[in-house]
């Protein structure tokens, strides 16, 4: 007798470490031994308001969500948003829980749009990554494209 598989292993409870699932020679993973991206929280921090307003996605998550849309080309922020809660790999860069859900598109574009616009601080955070995998041999900088 045939069993339905799918049904069976659907609905099966599972005790994972998400640390597990994403193989330790993965890029991302060589990302973020390479950069330190604590430096955004500090970078950005007088963009938010100290004590007004419900709890603001941090900062450093936003930065890494638009260069997982940079590195994976992903250029529309409802697919980087998608991507994010579907790829594992996406989630452990990110410190998301495996059934946490990242900021949605909206999020991620409010603040491209409005706390980031009359500034150049997106710029400094993205040369201080580009610069920190350069030291670290991530980048090369053979062959560098822009968009004008």
């Amino acid at each position: 007798m045939l069993r339905d598989r799918k049904t069976q292993q659907q609905n099966e409870y599972e005790i994972v470490l998400l640390e597990e699932l994403v193989p330790q020679d993965h890029f991302l993973r060589k990302v973020d031994a390479a950069v330190d991206f604590s430096f955004i929280h500090d970078m950005c921090k007088d963009l938010y308001s100290p004590d007004n307003g419900r709890p603001a996605i941090e900062p450093e998550m936003l930065f890494k969500m638009l260069l997982l849309g940079y590195l994976y080309d992903i250029k529309s922020e409802v697919k980087i948003a998608q991507a994010v809660n579907e790829n594992i790999a996406f989630k452990w860069f990110l410190g998301l829980k495996l059934t946490e859900k990242g900021p949605d598109h909206a999020t991620i574009s409010i603040n491209r749009v409005r706390r980031f616009k009359d500034n150049n601080i997106a710029e400094k955070i993205f040369d201080e990554i580009l610069r920190q995998c350069i030291t670290k041999g991530l980048v090369g900088g053979e062959i560098l494209y822009t968009a004008s």
